[in-house]
């Protein structure tokens, strides 16, 4: 699980990086202010849990059940938070209407708190 965690951790911050730097200077004449600020609070939050995959994969302990139920809830809250706001942003310059997704935003965001108040307790119950 650890690998996993660095992994995935790793491909993360580097799409955030891709990601960001698509937004910036491919999107930045394209999309409004308050989207472009939606689009960068996407990047943000994938970079941030990036880098928390990361230092769990470096954590001895991240082998147990708890932690690979944390890895797959900040997996699956990162595309979903994440990769909603991309797409909501990006909004205007498609044929897609993708505010008809826009539920998987708070439940990707969900899926993330949820991931930190499982580590919070962990780390509170340790001795």
């Amino acid at each position: 699980m650890n690998r996993n965690l660095k992994i995935f951790g790793g491909i993360f911050g580097m799409t955030a990086v891709i990601i960001g730097a698509f937004g910036a200077h491919a999107l930045g004449d394209q999309l409004s202010i308050e989207s472009l600020r939606s689009f960068e609070t996407g990047v943000k939050y994938q970079m941030y849990h990036a880098i928390l995959m990361i230092i769990l994969g470096f954590n001895a302990k991240a082998n147990t059940k708890l932690y690979k139920f944390v890895f797959y809830m900040l997996v699956l809250g990162v595309f979903m938070f994440s990769g909603s706001i991309y797409l909501l942003a990006t909004n205007a310059l498609t044929s897609f209407d993708f505010t008809s997704i826009a539920l998987v935003t708070p439940l990707g965001g969900t899926l993330l708190i949820l991931s930190w108040l499982l580590i919070l307790v962990s780390f509170w119950s340790k001795k």
